[in-house]
């Protein structure tokens, strides 16, 4: 999830991890989240003015299922900011009522995709890591217990108001910074079969992925 660029002995605070790492996130997120699935699609002008203002590179997976993987990568402070660029849109779309008016600050969910072997870090001892991040932040974490399918990653749900959910991200990213992944790590590919997955690792053809 994260590469630190030849920097050790990155502290846990949010400010320690602005320093000259390259992180990379990776999210699970819906195609029916609003006009976020236009963004999804690659219609509209919402991932190039992210890509632009926040200088990180994000890319969104193929395929026909609801669910994408967005993969946001570039210095702490790139990702950061397309992060809370993404959790403000969001808010912005699932905020606004039927006729187009706003009806206050929705409650927006992210889901970020972790590797299992990082999970205990950022769970912490008897739950003490993530009840800290919980309670400093303001936001809602879950962590899911079991592992997403045909990979070794799990899913991190954070919700909350933007604010709170780019505070809880860069706590996050901190705890991951200072446990790297354990061993290989499967990434979760959204409706792929094992059998798809191992029949090509770098290109999935057309049909196996669709329908006609």
């Amino acid at each position: 999830m994260a590469s630190p660029d030849g920097v050790s002995g990155v502290g846990g605070s949010p400010e320690e991890t602005e320093l000259s790492i390259t992180l990379t996130l990776r999210m699970l997120m819906h195609g029916k989240v609003m006009a976020w699935d236009s963004v999804l699609l690659g219609k509209g002008e919402t991932v190039k003015r992210i890509r632009e203002q926040s200088s990180a590179r994000i890319t969104i997976s193929e395929g026909s299922c609801p669910e994408r993987i967005t993969t946001i990568t570039g210095s702490t402070d790139a990702v950061f900011r397309a992060v809370s660029m993404i959790a403000f849109k969001l808010e912005e779309d699932l905020g606004a009522g039927g006729d187009g008016v706003s009806a206050g600050r929705a409650p927006v969910t992210l889901r970020l995709v972790i590797p299992a072997s990082q999970c205990g870090s950022l769970i912490g001892k008897a739950g003490a890591k993530i009840r800290e991040i919980r309670e400093s932040t303001g936001a809602q974490v879950q962590v899911a217990g079991d592992l997403l399918p045909n990979s070794t990653e799990r899913a991190v749900t954070v919700s909350g108001v933007p604010d709170t959910i780019i505070q809880c991200v860069r706590q996050i990213c901190a705890v991951i910074l200072e446990s790297p992944p354990k061993g290989a790590t499967i990434p979760y590919h959204p409706g792929l079969s094992l059998g798809t997955i191992l029949l090509s690792a770098n290109q999935v053809r057309g049909h196996s992925i669709s329908k006609g």
